[in-house]
């Protein structure tokens, strides 16, 4: 691997005004990508498209290159496609799928830019369009110092647009995007889904949740009430996906169940006496593990069933504005808890893993310690964060989508330098992994 000074510092793009080349990827199921690329074309700029995919064509609806190889020749593939339609940027959903890494290794080395878009780091709103990488990827400052250099010369936040992205409409498109998939297999034999899950299987989990969600619902509200009333007050924990790449990658975990072992091994010998522990179910878990009688199982081992509870719905400000602190792995939900002031913990590697934001500390001395965050520097995090790598809009919205699409074709087309993408870690090192608590 090329660790020379020159690999890894950023280079200029030579022509900073000349018409682009954008090459766009796998996106999420939403026209967005499509949008984003009618704008830049709008422009003046050239977009090409590589589909891997029957859901990618539906989804596209623009001159693609449709690409029916096995994964193994993908590498071959996309680096004569760069060559050839001389690609100056990419643009891609989420930077650890398969396909991806491939792409923005070969990037990294030829000084094309990727901007790689994700879920919002701020919720609701907000979606994420950033140069290199994203989440344990992403080269936001991470000391204290630089995050307070950057933003003196930053413009002040102005008022967001409200974008009430509809899960109906989500579903819908993410069932047709899966459909498209599972109908159009012939046609892209060698296609390999990211996720772990086949597709129907996620469905089933998440259909019987479904049904079950009135109950859920009221067995939410029920134990959150309990969880308020507790003498001594309660931690939250909110779950992320067993699925999601921030758990995969971005953490030291493989499973959640991993995450809650030690979470409940630390409350069960440091937290104060009295203190509950409100475990909280990701809106889009897909039910395959029953995760209420996970936690209680686990709970139990430890010795704390009766200082435990699980919910599976509940009013996320609500919990966050009475809880004592919060413990993730790296959620984006810890981020909405600094930014209330709620000390919070990150155990996996996050954008905000930052001392004066999170607790730096053990997980055996949060539970006493509860210091809250600074918050000069969370207000100063937020606009570097906003700047640099958030746009107002929605993937879910028809107006959301339209305005994303005009703000992110600014900021993927604003004369900047390169930076090298896969390689954001060496220019601000994210901080390392916490180690797992020694088992007594």
């Amino acid at each position: 691997m090329d660790t020379s000074l020159e690999s890894v510092l950023p280079t200029l793009d030579p022509q900073p005004n000349a018409p682009r080349t954008f090459l766009f990827l796998q996106g999420l199921a939403s026209p967005f990508f499509a949008e984003l690329g009618r704008e830049l074309i709008a422009r003046g700029h050239r977009v090409r498209r590589i589909n891997i995919s029957l859901g990618d064509q539906l989804f596209w609806r623009l001159p693609a290159i449709n690409y029916r190889g096995s994964l193994a020749n993908w590498r071959a593939f996309v680096s004569d496609l760069m060559t050839r339609e001389a690609v100056t940027d990419i643009v891609l959903f989420g930077d650890c799928r398969p396909y991806h890494r491939i792409a923005i290794h070969i990037a990294g080395y030829r000084g094309i830019r990727v901007h790689v878009c994700e879920e919002g780091y701020l919720r609701p709103n907000w979606m994420t369009v950033e140069q290199g990488g994203v989440n344990g990827h992403s080269s936001l400052p991470r000391r204290r110092d630089a995050i307070l250099s950057a933003v003196r010369d930053l413009a002040p936040e102005t008022k967001e647009r409200d974008f009430p992205g509809s899960f109906a409409r989500r579903a819908f498109w993410d069932v047709s995007y899966n459909v498209a998939n599972i109908v159009g297999r012939p046609l892209y034999i060698g296609y390999r889904r990211h996720r772990p899950n086949h597709v129907l299987v996620e469905y089933a989990g998440w259909l019987k949740r479904l049904v079950t969600r009135k109950r859920t619902n009221a067995h939410a509200e029920a134990e959150a009430e309990r969880a308020f009333a507790a003498p001594a007050g309660f931690y939250l924990v909110p779950l992320q996906l067993d699925s999601d790449y921030q758990i995969r990658v971005h953490s030291q975990y493989g499973v959640l169940g991993e995450f809650l072992d030690e979470v409940c091994h630390s409350f069960s010998h440091h937290a104060p006496a009295g203190t509950e522990l409100l475990v909280k179910v990701h809106p889009l878990d897909n039910g395959l593990i029953d995760r209420r009688r996970q936690v209680m199982a686990i709970a139990a081992r430890h010795g704390i069933a009766d200082r435990v509870r699980c919910i599976d719905g509940g009013y996320l400000p609500t919990l966050l504005v009475n809880t004592l602190g919060v413990v993730v792995v790296n959620s984006t939900v810890g981020l909405t808890a600094i930014e209330v002031g709620r000390p919070t913990v990150a155990l996996g590697t996050s954008i905000y893993n930052i001392p004066g934001l999170a607790h730096q500390g053990s997980l055996d001395a949060f539970w006493s310690e509860l210091t809250p965050p600074d918050m000069e520097l969370v207000r100063a995090f937020r606009l570097v964060e906003i700047h640099r790598t958030q746009i107002n809009g929605s993937y879910f919205d028809t107006d959301g989508i339209a305005n994303a699409a005009r703000e992110a074709a600014d900021r993927v087309t604003v004369p900047a330098p390169v930076t090298p993408a896969g390689r954001v870690a060496q220019l601000d090192p994210a901080p390392p992994f916490r180690r797992p608590l020694a088992a007594e």
